[in-house]
């Protein structure tokens, strides 16, 4: 049997995909696989949940660079390093959204830089050290204002509070649920952090666009990991399955009707290049903020 553990609560994006995948990735496998939920920590007890066990691939990680490379640089509690995890397979990639519940005021970017020059807001994120928390210092840092941060241990319940208009805003990404409540008028959307708007949301323009935030580009990746140690064999089969599940016509419909990107096929070489790549870059957004542990 293959456990694949979410790092947060159910409901969330992460988990969306690991739902998504379960039928036909177990399939590939030939094994039967369990989704597991771990939150807390900004997801790093759900990283060291596989760490902890056996590296023969049986139990796999569902995750981002949030968990594997921010949240050790943001919490002091974190043991485990970005490099004791190793990518085996990648799954897609998407945009950040920066979402107000449906009641705010604020429908433009311009009129949410005044809201928050008016009063301090509170900014929702799924833990210190995660790419929403960062991202919303890196907005605050370049509008000239500040936001009280509100950590939440998954996904699922942060926009729960955005849609009941208990916190003000988060960054958060285009991906899961989200589309969906953002189409229904649930939430509301005033920007994206990509270079320009998406297909799917084209009256959501860029946040890099605008005259205070140039260079706001971020995206995310969510894939399958393991530890460091696991055998190149395992990681190639679990590599071979990943990208077999992917070519599922209503895997990728799915996750692309999320308004994520689907992966396109890496081997275990790419994937170890674009892994190293990837923590170098978040070290870099973690020192552009001076993020210290907490």
């Amino acid at each position: 049997m293959l456990n694949l553990v979410v790092p947060y609560p159910p409901g969330g994006a992460s988990d969306f995909v690991a739902r998504l995948i379960q039928p036909e990735y177990q399939k590939q496998m030939g094994q039967q696989l369990v989704v597991e939920n771990i939150g807390g920590v900004g997801g790093a007890l759900g990283v060291q949940r596989v760490l902890s066990g056996p590296a023969d691939g049986h139990t796999q990680l569902l995750a981002t660079p949030m968990e594997l490379v921010l949240a050790p640089l943001a919490l002091s509690a974190v043991k485990f390093k970005p490099e004791d995890i190793r990518l085996a397979g990648m799954i897609a990639s998407t945009s950040v959204v920066l979402l107000v519940p449906a009641s705010s005021p604020a429908r433009t970017i311009d009129e949410f830089v005044a809201l928050a020059k008016g009063r301090q807001l509170n900014v929702g994120n799924v833990g210190v050290g995660s790419l929403y928390h960062l991202m919303a210092e890196k907005f605050a840092q370049q509008a000239g204002v500040k936001f009280t941060h509100v950590p939440y241990k998954g996904g699922g319940p942060l926009v729960t509070d955005i849609v009941g208009g208990t916190i003000d805003a988060s960054f958060f990404p285009l991906a899961g649920p989200t589309p969906g409540m953002i189409r229904d008028g649930k939430i509301r959307a005033l920007g994206i952090s990509a270079v320009k708007p998406h297909a799917m949301f084209p009256d959501v323009p860029s946040i890099s666009g605008h005259r205070t935030f140039p260079g706001f580009n971020y995206d995310i990746w969510i894939g399958v990991q393991v530890p460091r140690s696991t055998p190149d064999a395992a990681v190639d089969r679990i590599n071979a399955a990943m990208n077999a599940v992917l070519q599922n016509p209503e895997v990728r419909k799915g996750l692309e009707g999320t308004a994520s990107t689907v992966a396109e096929p890496l081997n275990r070489a790419e994937l170890d290049r674009l892994y190293r790549a990837e923590v170098e870059r978040y070290q870099a957004i973690a020192k552009d903020i001076k993020l210290t542990p907490q």
